[in-house]
């Protein structure tokens, strides 16, 4: 299985607690982990896929190439189409049969 299409220019975030200034603790993003290209599969049937859908919400694959820089990212992450400017939570990463890539579930429409 080839690569297909890597057209989506994507960035992934780690979660990076901050200060709110008041001496707590704040939810923030450290942008920019890693950049690279993409290919998004939106996932259309099964019953959870719709369940979203009915929710407001996109579940998609993103096909990104295996290096070291994507192997740190992790659940939790979220992901940015850099062109469309929509935000995705990472869901879950796996390897793909041939190892070469990662094919990462994200969902939007979600709080991040």
């Amino acid at each position: 299985m080839g690569a297909g299409k890597l057209d989506r220019r994507v960035s992934f975030d780690e979660p990076s607690p901050g200060s709110d200034g008041q001496g707590g603790q704040e939810d923030g993003w450290a942008a920019d982990r890693h950049s690279c290209w993409a290919g998004f599969r939106y996932l259309r049937g099964g019953e959870t896929v719709i369940q979203a859908r009915l929710a407001g919400t996109q579940v998609i694959v993103a096909k990104i190439r295996k290096n070291a820089s994507a192997k740190a990212i992790t659940n939790g992450w979220r992901m940015r189409d850099t062109r469309e400017g929509v935000a995705y939570n990472v869901r879950s990463i796996i390897p793909s049969d041939d190892r070469a890539f990662y094919e990462i579930t994200c969902e939007s429409g979600v709080a991040i």
